[in-house]
């Protein structure tokens, strides 16, 4: 299947680690340059911000989806190709995964786990079967990954690690995966 759409998961703020902003504007840069259709949160603060300015600064289309009770908190992006304001989260991440051919998880708190466990889910559950990667920006989901693989080990989950998300150190990588 040719990817033309990623959803991308990340953070609403920047973390203490420059690197991640670093990759999170490489990663829409390249998004961008190589014409794939970027649906995120729609805010304007922190990584969001970033993947999404980065994108647009080279002419790239940016889809922001984003409930009306986070417009000011995460700072709703008013410069997008376009923005749509939904009533919740579970609407907005629906709306994410059915846009999307693909999903890249970035470094995040809460909501960007949240959103990777029910994309994953939601793949196990052959819901969907987008293909998932994780830009693992100087080794930030290494403990998870640990823990994702304890999972499989102890017999929790139905089929290879593997085969359900890709852990990728660079953005390049992250493109080389969506083209692969």
């Amino acid at each position: 299947m040719r990817i033309s759409s990623v959803a991308v998961f990340c953070g609403s703020q920047n973390g203490r680690d420059p690197l991640y902003a670093q990759h999170t504007a490489q990663l829409g840069r390249l998004l961008a340059l190589a014409g794939l259709k970027i649906i995120y949160g729609g805010g304007n603060a922190g990584l969001m911000g970033v993947v999404a300015n980065a994108a647009l600064a080279e002419g790239g289309k940016v889809i922001g989806i984003i409930p009306e009770r986070l417009k000011e908190w995460e700072r709703h992006h008013s410069g997008l190709t376009e923005l749509v304001v939904v009533p919740d989260m579970h609407t907005r991440k629906k709306m994410m995964y059915q846009g999307c051919d693909a999903a890249i998880i970035l470094p995040g708190g809460f909501g960007t786990l949240d959103e990777l466990f029910e994309m994953l889910t939601w793949n196990q559950l052959k819901i969907h079967d987008k293909k998932i990667y994780m830009l693992n920006t100087s080794g930030f989901y290494d403990p998870l990954r640990l823990h994702l693989q304890h999972l499989e080990k102890e017999g929790f989950l139905y089929d290879s690690l593997e085969e359900r998300i890709g852990f990728c150190p660079t953005p390049s990588q992250v493109l080389e995966k969506l083209a692969g």
